[in-house]
This record gives C-alpha cells, sequence and structure tokens, in this order.
C-alpha cells in the first residue's frame, strides 16, 4: 500500500554521479505534481504548450486565515496537487552568518529574541549558556519553542461531476519571536485557505501567512499572542560533522512535540528538490512526515535548521536534512518587511519541461525540451519578444534541456544582467537578448 503522507519528486538526486536516491520534502502538509491536463493547449502558430490552457503562472495567494471554530482532528491527511510549470527564478544572497540579534532596516522591524540561557532552566536544572546539554535537557528546553501546524484548503473537484471539499494537513513550526512570528516550510502552508498554530500546552490560535518562498522553502506566519517562547536562534556555519542534534517536531501530522537525536552527518549537502537546488545539513535524526517546518538543534539548544526533508528511497534509513537557519534566517527577513525575497533574477517567464511522449502528444509538439507558457507581463522575456510556446535551446551559450539546468544558469547572474537567449519557433532557430528582471514571487 502506497504512503499517502510522502511525496517523492521524480528528478530528485544529490550532486554524486551514480546516486539514485529520492528525496521528498515531508508530506504530511506537503504537495504532488498535478497530472498534465488532458488535451493539447492552444498555442502559437508553432504548436507550443502555450495558452489558457497549459499550466496557469504561480499560485494564488491563500486567503486569510478566519476564525476556527475549535480545534479539529485534521490528522496529518492533506495531498495538495501543484503545476508542473514554475516560475524561473534564481536564489542568490541568502547564505552568511547571524550577525547581531535582529532584523536590521525596513518599517516593519522584527526582534528575534536572544534568550539567555543561564535563566532558562530545564527538568535537569540551570543550564549555562553555551554549555553542551543531553538530549533530555534540550528537549525540555526547546519544546515550548515548537508548535503544530494544520491547515485546510478548498479543493474544486476534477471529476465529471465536479464541486468542492476541504483537504486538511499538518506540520510543524518554530516560534521566532515571544509576539507571534512563526518559521516554517512553504510546503506546509502552500495553498491553505486556513492555519492553525498549537502551543505546547494545547492553546490554539489562528494564524494569517506572512510570505512564503518556494525556492528555498521558507514560510512565515503570524498569530496574534504576546509571551510566546522564541527559539534561540544558533549559527549554521559553526557545526561540524558528528556533532549531536536534536528534531523536534509533529511526524505523520499527529503526534506533536516528538522529539528525536542524531548527529550532523553532513554539511553543505546538494540536493535537487522539484528543480530547486538546496544545500542543506544531512542528519540521522529520525525525520517523518509531518516534521517539515519543525526545529534542528545543536546540544546547546539552539535552532541550527529547519527540517524540510527526508530520503524516500527503498534502502535508504537515517537520511533527514534540514535548512540551515543562517539561510532560513534572511529569507525569512525578506518575507516579513517585503513580502517576498528580494535581489533575485528573474527571466520573466512560466515554463513546463516535456520530457516524455505522452505530454508531447498533449501539448502537440514534437520535441523534449523547455517550452515557454507563459511571458510576464512587463518582463525582460517580454521585451525581448519572447512567446508563449517558444523552446529554449540555450541561454548564455550554454544548452537547455531542463528547468533545473535553466534556472541553474539563471543563479549565476544578478538583476539586470543581459542574457543572450536562443529559442527555436515555428521550426527556426531565433536569438534575443533578455535583462534580468527581480522576481516579486
Amino acid at each position: 500500500m502506497e504512503n499517502k503522507w510522502e511525496y517523492n519528486y521524480e528528478n530528485l538526486h544529490t550532486d554524486r554521479p551514480g546516486d539514485t536516491s529520492t528525496y521528498s520534502t515531508d508530506a504530511a502538509c506537503g504537495y504532488q505534481p498535478a497530472p498534465v491536463s488532458a488535451g493539447p493547449a492552444s498555442g502559437p502558430a508553432g504548436g507550443g504548450p502555450g495558452g489558457p490552457a497549459g499550466p496557469q503562472n504561480g499560485e494564488p495567494a491563500p486567503a486569510p486565515a478566519p476564525q476556527p471554530s475549535g480545534h479539529k482532528n485534521h490528522g496529518g491527511k492533506k495531498w495538495l496537487t501543484r503545476a508542473l510549470c514554475l516560475v524561473l527564478v534564481a536564489a542568490v544572497g541568502f547564505a552568511g552568518g547571524v550577525a547581531g540579534s535582529r532584523f536590521a532596516g525596513g518599517s516593519n522591524r522584527v526582534i528575534y529574541q536572544s534568550v539567555n540561557r543561564g535563566d532558562a532552566s530545564s527538568s535537569e536544572g540551570s543550564v549555562p549558556e553555551g554549555e553542551a546539554m543531553n538530549t533530555k535537557q534540550v528537549a525540555s528546553l526547546v519544546a515550548p519553542s515548537v508548535v503544530v501546524i494544520t491547515t485546510e484548503e478548498v479543493v474544486t473537484s476534477n471529476y465529471w461531476f465536479g464541486g468542492q471539499y476541504v483537504e486538511s494537513g499538518a506540520g510543524s513550526g518554530v516560534i521566532m519571536t515571544e509576539d507571534g512570528y512563526i518559521l516554517t516550510c512553504a510546503h506546509v502552508v502552500s495553498g491553505a485557505s486556513s492555519i492553525t498554530v498549537t502551543l505546547t500546552d494545547g492553546t490554539e490560535y489562528p494564524a494569517t501567512l506572512v510570505g512564503a518562498d518556494s525556492q528555498s522553502d521558507i514560510a512565515v506566519i503570524k498569530v496574534e499572542a504576546t509571551g510566546l517562547t522564541p527559539a534561540v536562534m544558533g549559527d549554521s556555519d559553526a557545526l561540524a560533522v558528528g556533532e549531536d542534534v536534536v528534531a523536534v517536531g509533529n511526524p505523520l501530522g499527529e503526534l506533536g512535540g516528538t522529539v528525536t537525536n542524531g548527529i550532523v552527518s553532513a554539511l553543505n549537502r546538494e540536493i535537487e528538490v522539484n528543480s530547486s537546488t538546496m544545500s542543506v545539513i544531512q542528519t540521522n535524526a529520525a525525520v517523518s512526515p509531518g516534521n517539515s517546518g519543525g526545529g534542528l538543534f545543536n546540544a546547546a539548544g539552539e535552532l541550527i535548521g529547519i527540517v524540510n526533508a527526508k530520503s524516500t528511497g527503498d534502502y535508504a534509513e537515517g537520511l533527514g536534512f534540514a535548512i540551515p537557519i543562517n539561510t532560513a534566517l534572511p529569507v525569512a527577513q525578506d518575507l516579513i518587511e517585503n513580502g517576498y525575497v528580494t535581489g533575485r533574477p528573474a527571466l520573466g517567464v512560466t515554463v513546463l519541461t516535456i520530457s516524455d511522449a505522452q505530454t508531447a502528444a498533449q501539448y502537440g509538439v514534437s520535441n523534449y525540451g523547455v517550452y515557454i507558457i507563459e511571458v510576464n507581463a512587463g518582463s525582460g522575456a517580454e521585451a525581448a519578444g519572447l512567446q508563449a510556446g517558444d523552446m529554449f535551446v540555450s541561454v548564455d551559450n550554454t544548452v537547455v534541456s531542463s528547468t533545473a539546468e535553466l534556472t541553474d544558469i539563471i543563479s549565476q547572474h544578478q538583476v539586470g544582467d543581459v542574457l543572450s537567449v536562443q529559442i527555436s519557433r515555428d521550426r527556426q532557430l531565433l536569438t534575443v537578448d533578455v535583462t534580468l528582471g527581480e522576481s516579486a514571487s
């Protein structure tokens, strides 16, 4: 019987040749790629996959969360479908140490509190700041900072009789501030029409989405509360392989507050998730669906990572992954202050990779490749004359055959750079210069 909790990425791999393991963003509140819509989409004269019947650009912003009427046993049984195409943007400038204890700049400045560990106490007594603790002490200390997140989404049925129904899901989150900012994974809250946060003492709050970034898989939500217990932010750049770590989260969407321990198995591990390459912390601490958005803590009780993926290989055990906190915090800062990640270059198109005969037949194309589904208004791509249905041949003098390759090329450039783009249209090769803009999504 298929495990309904897991989401297997078809093209997910590490940077090591010959590694065929697959990974998943933990699907307790994850998403699955939607099947390609039946019937070919109408495009330009060249027979491309553009037009209204093709996948749409991006996703609708989640509506503000309504007040829930009490606790609901969601059971973590959410399965969302998402379009295969994605907005081509490339992450830049996320790395860097945690300098200081607040987000600088902007009118919406948010302080993330640094708790003095000398004042903190666990069931084992007072623990001096920076001193290593055992698993029991760490668990007792950080438990109030990790929350359960449950979501609901109104889904329209694709069956012939139509109709709508509600899907629920669950994940985890880590409290950033005393006044209610919470860090989690973007896929935990993706598409949610309502979000509920449950603290370790059982108190529930409705939450609103501040911002989410699918490429880094980081999101920030907010509850109207005070006196919460924020996690102490650590320094993921200071981690060493073999160092003890503790993961705290909500496995299976039903077991909030679960603690597992292990070590840092590897650092700067590059894995490809849904055509986006991420540099993550690898750990053997048990990570299960529902842990996504939860915390990975060091032996000093400091938050050093946000759990977001696990291996789903048949013979793989003890392979969990977490986004380094030094990567997550700058993203969270941008989401809080601007609503999106600034400084990220974008070509200004939505694309679909066609790599099998069935999809090619549905879209009425004869060649495999990366096709433009939609050109964003006001983008560099529009100014250069790119059209829906165009197939990328090369970008920046590099042959392109997948969205991952296209994203990788863009990531090596900055906003304002001009790229030479060669496309195929109506069986003719055309070369245009495209100026990269800034992604606002």
